[in-house]
């Protein structure tokens, strides 16, 4: 099995003020193409540093991240922007949908960057929509939605360019318990059935039991689960 992710020697520094805050150390970590990858750790631990690094949406202080053989740590704001819409599908705690739009709509957001007809696009969000088990709440907005079918639309939209990645951020942290479970259930079958790559930062030892395997940050580094125990 190949790596689709290589990080190497990964730092993360943030300024504030005049002192110099090093959130991540010396970070080497490789996910397998087909990985269903849980980080955990304390608050603080630099798991969303990480995990916002590895999709592009933050810079490395040092190191390199190279994703699907492509060193994104080098690419330019315009070119890292262009793969992220491409080449991962985020999806957050909260939901992050307009409120204005269908649940379709919603969906189809991310390929409206892309040179995809109208007809095209819609056909896309509809599969996207089947795929998470939504296809009869396509014409309903959000505020029309539970909690769990809310982050089942903002999936349908993380998985409607088909990336080969999803990075998810706590993504059952803001539902109930019979919700959460049937989100991480999809997710488990985006990675089991559709060979989708996922790397999730959770603090719930349920959602990481789904995963295939879970690492623990302490303090910006990677820890064994033995010493994350201690």
């Amino acid at each position: 099995m190949s790596a689709l992710i290589e990080i190497r020697d990964l730092s993360k520094v943030y300024t504030r003020g005049k002192q110099k805050v090093e959130v991540l150390h010396s970070i080497n970590l490789d996910v397998n193409q087909g990985d269903f990858l849980a980080l955990m750790g304390p608050s603080g631990s630099g798991k969303t540093t990480l995990l916002n690094l590895i999709g592009g949406l933050d810079a490395p202080s040092g190191g390199a991240i190279t994703v699907g053989g492509e060193r994104i740590d080098q690419l330019s704001g315009a070119a890292l922007a262009k793969w992220r819409a491409s080449k991962v599908g985020f999806v957050f705690q909260f939901y992050n949908l307009m409120p204005m739009l269908s649940a379709q709509r919603n969906v189809e957001l991310p390929l409206l960057l892309t040179k995809l007809s109208a007809a095209e696009r819609r056909k896309r969000a509809a599969i996207a929509l089947q795929l998470v088990g939504l296809s009869d709440r396509a014409t309903h907005k959000p505020t029309e939605l539970s909690g769990g079918q809310q982050q089942r639309v903002s999936i349908a939209r993380a998985i409607v360019s088909d990336p080969a990645l999803l990075v998810c951020d706590e993504p059952t942290g803001d539902l109930d318990r019979q919700s959460a479970e049937d989100v991480l259930t999809l997710l488990q079958a985006l990675n089991r059935e559709h060979g989708k790559t996922i790397v999730m930062v959770t603090h719930d030892p349920r959602a990481a039991a789904r995963a295939s395997q879970t690492l623990h940050l302490d303090k910006g580094t990677l820890v064994t689960s033995a010493e994350a125990v201690a």
